[in-house]
């Protein structure tokens, strides 16, 4: 017998709910109900649907995320291309993806723009709880407007998406935002930082001392316990900000209060990526334990000039798709029902052609109808079809009895709300009573 093979260890089917798994993963159901939400709230802003390749030149991951991030440094899939030697990457994250894009076919010719993608983004580190090495992503991008409105309706977008998945904001996810201002204002606070953790070298960890000249910020992300006392007292950032970016930031601000959306200024929210300016902002829960970011992004004005193209503002955010919709399971949110809404009932020896007619008239109706299908030795018992039927979630059985067929009928069954409950309706007038069955 051939050897059976696994999926690579964190990357993960995702299966429909029937079929038994270990692992508590979203199932497909739960997937869809996700991204019809996702298409119905981004088609209400106005943002337009848009692909990019998972494989990318890897130097476009070192040049638009920075050589000393984790993701560079530590988590990135590269390979040498074997026909002519390029160095590619499977994508770690979308953005930089998105900004190629728009630079390679001079996307803002016309305007800004505002896009969205979504698909499997891939990192090599410990799979766990929420975070995998093939994960999906939501990524949401407004590219070539500058004010902080823009800023304002990305994190009111993420609120939409919420609602619209029965999440409650301050309940179940709360905001976090703060500025990181311009790259001068960043470069007084970084030297500012500097000195002050070389004044408290014994504090700091391994990994702190390693960034502490390559990217000091990050050591404000640390969540090493014996670095916190350290951490709370270093210099702030918003204490380097200029006029420009302190009114940036209140006019973001402004917003939020308008709209009564609650949220705590956090200092030490830095993001991961070196190509953030100003408003930066997290969606954060407590429900999952230490994966607390649900979303996270902020403006990123200079990465479209980093990369080679026309300067141009943009702002964004990305969403981990498996790590929300864990969420989502955890808070037992409800959700549409993926159950058919009938189950074809064909007692052995029944014709199935005037069958199959009935049932394909009723799915041109709208109507989600799974056909009972036998193996070789025929459909099977009316017990064990309607045990099937039950099993199915759908609320109706049409059962094509010999005597039903024969007077042009169809028995339609109620396996849900008066269960029992049954009544005869005309096959040639499927299209009449079809409304019935999905209502």
């Amino acid at each position: 017998m051939a050897e059976k093979l696994s999926a690579v260890k964190g990357m993960n089917d995702i299966l429909p709910a029937a079929v038994p798994r270990t692992e508590k993963l979203p199932d497909s159901a739960r997937w869809q109900w996700f991204e019809a939400a996702v298409r119905t709230v981004l088609g209400r802003y106005g943002y337009q649907y848009l692909l990019t390749p998972i494989v990318e030149p890897t130097a476009l991951f070192v040049r638009g995320l920075g050589e000393v991030t984790d993701i560079v440094e530590k988590e990135m899939y590269s390979f040498t291309d074997s026909m002519n030697g390029d160095r590619l990457t499977l994508r770690p994250e979308a953005t930089a993806g998105i900004v190629r894009a728009m630079i390679e076919h001079n996307a803002l010719y016309n305007g800004p723009l505002r896009v969205w993608t979504q698909g499997p983004m891939f990192r090599h580190e410990r799979p766990q709880k929420g975070r995998y090495r093939q994960f999906h992503q939501l990524d949401v991008e407004a590219l070539g407007f500058a004010g902080p409105d823009v800023d304002a309706e990305m994190i009111l977008v993420a609120r939409a998406l919420w609602r619209e998945l029965g999440l409650v904001e301050g309940e179940h996810v709360r905001l976090e935002i703060n500025s990181l201002g311009q790259p001068d204002e960043r470069r007084a606070h970084r030297a500012a930082l500097i000195a002050y953790f070389e004044q408290n070298l014994d504090v700091l960890d391994e990994e702190a001392r390693r960034r502490l000249h390559s990217n000091p910020l990050r050591i404000l992300d640390s969540k090493n316990p014996a670095m916190q006392a350290l951490i709370e007292a270093a210099p702030k950032l918003m204490d380097f900000l200029g006029e420009a970016s302190l009114a940036h930031f209140d006019a973001v601000r402004a917003t939020l209060d308008a709209v009564g959306l609650a949220y705590r200024v956090n200092p030490r929210l830095v993001r991961g990526m070196d190509y953030y300016n100003l408003t930066v902002f997290e969606w954060v829960t407590d429900q999952l334990g230490s994966q607390g970011t649900v979303c996270g992004g902020g403006r990123y004005d200079g990465l479209i000039a980093q990369l080679g193209g026309k300067p141009a503002p943009a702002v964004g955010f990305g969403l981990g798709i498996e790590r929300l919709l864990l969420l989502a399971h955890e808070l037992n949110l409800p959700m549409p029902s993926a159950a058919p809404d009938a189950y074809a009932v064909v007692p052995p020896g029944t014709p199935l052609a005037p069958v199959i007619a009935t049932l394909e008239a009723l799915r041109g109706q709208g109507v989600r109808v799974v056909q009972h299908a036998g193996g070789a030795d025929g459909p099977g018992s009316m017990k064990s079809q309607f045990k099937k039927a039950d099993a199915s979630g759908a609320r109706y059985a049409l059962v094509f009895g010999e005597s039903e067929l024969a007077n042009g009928e169809v028995t339609v069954k109620s396996l849900r709300d008066g269960q029992g409950a049954q009544t005869l309706r005309r096959i040639d007038a499927a299209a009449e009573w079809a409304a019935s069955l999905s209502a």
